[in-house]
């Protein structure tokens, strides 16, 4: 089975890969571009960057795929999170109507590719439905209709929603997709390694610097050479300014089996706040009903809580006969609703960074790729200035990025005031970790089912903000910037650039 950020499985990771990287044999080359991170974003860049003639290496922390890339619901759409609405009214008329061009043209350039390199990777086209349930709702749809139309996206108004949900009034989105992410992405490094690529895996890349007059990518024990740097990573490492216009969130899915064939055949949201979504997937011969929801930020709320609810939700509308998968992933939310594509501000020259995808990573991270991949290549991008991570914008996303960063300092104070204090281990239950006091010592400390402890220090390596323990991942979740590490404190994902620290009990 294929490895992943996270204890729960995806049903993605059940494929069986026909084909693995060699892992690259590096000498004093100067790479063209060095892309950090084998998700969709990472093996995108280095396959269009690969294929216009430069030399590039990409370098994975673990394994392809092992990012939100392999924990993804996998739709592939030309509308957003961020509503077209939304986008209008915070960025203007133009904005809209170009990212409902990216959304159609990136949708366009995924099926090309599956189509020229006859990628076997589950896609099909489908009808996309929003729904509205109350009035509130209604009235928010009716706006996401008419500027949805106003963009240029085809948008109908319908008499169905394809799930057994009540609802006021649905919108037909025709012509969206989805399809197997790590099929896909494999085959991309396929061809990415073909055409003269390497890939160096389970090699964590802690800082960029310039070393000896030339930029390097610096891992503990490598310091590769390039002209360009890319962070597929949703954070880069280390503090910089997109800590703080990002917020990282975790989403929870369902992989069901339904006793009867009620499968939807259509992918499916609802507008609530988190919203849920539905899509339908065969995995090994057999119909799954995935579907998703509960959305909140990393290191925030119960994630056991939010697989009940989910499973509630699933119960109530769909006679379930079994719940194969469940899974989590992290996303990360943009302060003003519009990825962050291009270069790094503040940063070193020639440092290209993607994140702030909210829930459209497959469509948004290949979308990232052509438009690094073009400023690389010196091609005029239509969708480089908007989404420039350095772009101003003090209206649209302000009032979210307060919000967002004063949590972020509330946590930094609160969650070190609150810590209760044990008198001993034995108080800590078997396969539980927990933030406490004990020897007048702040620890995490993780007990296995064995009784054995791990103990860390709580304070993430990124900022110091202190770690929440995750009892569905069994990793440590910091509350601030979604950094993660495992039981033993090794960083699972960025932005932390070192791993908890290990502290000795007597006891």
């Amino acid at each position: 089975m294929k490895e992943r950020d996270s204890f729960t499985k995806s049903p993605w990771q059940d494929v069986q890969l026909n084909w693995r990287p060699e892992q690259a044999i590096i000498t004093d080359t100067i790479f063209d571009a060095i892309i950090v991170g084998g998700g969709i974003t990472g093996i995108t860049t280095a396959v269009l960057l690969q294929k216009a003639g430069k030399k590039c290496l990409l370098v994975e922390s673990k394994t392809l795929g092992f990012g939100t890339t392999g924990g993804t619901t996998a739709h592939l759409n030309t509308f957003f999170d961020t509503s077209f609405h939304d986008i209008e009214k915070d960025f203007g008329e133009h904005a809209a109507t170009l990212m409902a061009n990216a959304g159609k043209e990136t949708l366009s350039l995924i099926k090309k590719i599956i189509d020229d390199y006859a990628i076997e990777c589950d896609f099909e086209y489908k009808d996309a439905y929003v729904y509205a349930e109350d009035n509130k709702e209604t009235s928010d749809l009716v706006k996401i209709l008419a500027a949805s139309r106003k963009a240029g996206v085809n948008a109908l108004e319908q008499r169905d929603n394809k799930v057994p949900v009540p609802f006021q009034m649905s919108v037909l989105f025709p012509d969206q997709a989805q399809f197997h992410p790590l099929k896909y992405i494999y085959e991309l490094a396929k061809i990415f390694v073909e055409d003269g690529g390497l890939i160096l895996e389970n090699t964590f890349i802690h800082k960029s610097e310039f070393k000896d007059g030339v930029l390097a990518a610096v891992s503990d024990s490598l310091a590769l050479k390039t002209s360009n740097i890319i962070y597929a990573t949703h954070m880069p490492p280390g503090i910089n300014i997109l800590d703080f216009r990002c917020a990282p969130y975790r989403s929870y899915v369902l992989g069901v089996r339904l006793k009867n064939e009620d499968y939807p055949d259509a992918l499916v949201y609802d507008m609530q706040e988190p919203y849920h979504y539905f899509r339908t997937h065969e995995i090994n011969g057999q119909k799954h009903l995935i579907v998703g929801g509960e959305d909140h930020k990393t290191g925030h709320e119960d994630p056991e809580k939010a697989f009940e609810n989910l499973t509630a939700y699933a119960k109530k509308y769909y006679y379930v006969d079994s719940i194969p998968y469940q899974w989590s992933a992290q996303f990360y939310v943009p302060a003003d609703g519009l990825p962050y594509i291009g270069l790094l501000p503040g940063g070193i020259d020639h440092v290209y960074i993607a994140t702030g995808y909210n829930g459209n990573g497959m469509t948004l991270g290949t979308l990232a790729g052509k438009i690094i991949s073009d400023q690389i290549l010196g091609i005029a991008n239509p969708y480089q200035e908007l989404l420039s991570p350095s772009r101003i914008k003090p209206i649209a996303g302000f009032e979210e990025f307060v919000t967002e960063n004063a949590d972020v300092a509330f946590h930094f104070v609160a969650d070190r005031l609150s810590l209760a204090g044990i008198e001993s281990l034995a108080e800590i239950m078997p396969g539980t970790g927990k933030i406490v006091k004990y020897k007048n010592e702040k620890l995490a400390i993780y007990k296995d089912n064995d009784g054995r402890i791990t103990a860390l220090s709580p304070i993430c390596t990124h900022a110091k903000c202190i770690v929440n323990f995750n009892p569905v991942e069994k990793s440590w979740d910091c509350p601030c910037h979604g950094g993660r590490y495992t039981i033993s404190g090794e960083v699972l994902t960025g932005p932390p650039r070192r791993n908890l620290s290990r502290i000795e009990l007597d006891e």
